[in-house]
């Protein structure tokens, strides 16, 4: 076991005070040329490693951080990456850490916008953000690089603005991951649908990359699969079950879905209703109402997101940056944890 390189140890080295070392490590105060050369020497020798823990409790020094994310009274989704902060705050706020929430209803984009020009009123050293609403992110992206303040993306990524680093699965891979399944479920040719449910879709690059994942899928296997993309929203003018019957009517022959979002309880809803038992369904996301339907079977497969991690992560990534000085890697892709009713108990009883 390597031993641990104390200032101590390489000013008896050199025959110096723990001051002088201190002052040659930190580059603070006056120290002769010569002194200042064996003290790096020695240290390199050694290969003495700073302890950053301690140098940022000893700092003093409050780091401010802004979390920008929907709120879960509109979609219980994001409760999960609410938690994962939390937890994140509660382990860094000895380094003087603290977090700022700011929640937005994750269905309208004008409450994203209102939301963040509420934060633009504070002053904080780091922003996560969840930005879902592609358009309406841009304009702000633009605005704290121009201030210099870092920020670090989750649940939706979009690279051409230069983030600290981003959180989250690969969207493209996880389409991809989807296809798959639903073809293993249903080796004939046949009609496979992706379902974007109460979703701007237009506004959601991750979707997006989704979509184009599950449909390369077939592509790349030359599998002459008809996919049918449909969005689905409650709007008033049909109710989802009436939408949901004349897709299944103008296309009888439909044996697979794939739910792009946390709502693949509202299609295994729709599907127990009809008695649809030979559709299968493939969705993300271990919230109690698509749990209850893998529970049952009617739901076949969920891809876990792991929504807490993501927001714990972004929180410790931008501590990494602000606090202890480390470099981020640009991009932390999270596991495609494929769920089933067998293996759902070790996803439920895990912290994260």
């Amino acid at each position: 076991m390597n031993k641990v390189v104390r200032i101590k140890d390489i000013a008896e080295q050199a025959n110096v005070s723990t001051g002088t070392v201190d002052r040659v490590l930190h580059n603070r105060g006056r120290v002769a040329e010569d002194v200042r050369q064996r003290v790096l020497k020695i240290a390199e020798e050694l290969n003495y490693k700073p302890n950053i823990l301690a140098r940022a409790l000893v700092t003093n020094k409050t780091y401010h951080v802004a979390a920008l994310v929907p709120d879960p009274a509109f979609d219980n989704y994001w409760k999960a990456p609410k938690d994962g902060i939390v937890k994140a705050e509660e382990e860094l706020q000895q380094y003087g850490l603290r977090v700022t929430q700011f929640s937005f209803n994750p269905f309208d984009a004008a409450s994203f916008a209102k939301e963040a020009d509420k934060l633009a009123e504070g002053s904080f050293d780091g922003i996560l953000v969840a930005p879902i609403f592609y358009r309406q992110s841009l304009a702000y992206f633009s605005k704290w690089k121009r201030q210099g303040i870092p920020f670090v993306l989750f649940n939706t990524h979009i690279p051409n603005y230069e983030p600290l680093m981003y959180i989250g699965q690969d969207s493209y891979q996880s389409g991809f991951l989807a296809g798959k399944l639903l073809h293993y479920g249903c080796r004939e040719k046949a009609s496979l649908v992706v379902a974007h449910i109460e979703e701007d879709v237009a506004n959601s690059s991750h979707l997006i990359s989704k979509e184009q994942g599950f449909v390369d899928y077939f592509v790349m296997q030359d599998l002459a699969y008809n996919i049918l993309q449909v969005d689905v929203q409650a709007d008033g003018k049909e109710s989802l079950t009436q939408q949901f019957d004349k897709l299944f009517q103008d296309t009888p022959d439909i044996k697979g879905v794939f739910v792009t979002n946390s709502k693949a309880h509202v299609m295994a809803d729709y599907l127990a209703q009809r008695q649809l038992q030979q559709v299968s369904l493939v969705g993300y996301d271990l919230i109690d109402e698509n749990l209850a339907h893998l529970n049952t079977n009617q739901i076949n497969f969920l891809i876990n997101q792991n929504p807490k991690g993501q927001g714990y992560w972004g929180i410790q990534g931008l501590a990494d940056h602000l606090i202890f000085k480390k470099k981020n890697n640009p991009i932390k892709y999270l596991p495609l944890d494929i769920i089933t009713k067998e293996n759902l108990h070790y996803y439920i009883e895990a912290d994260m």
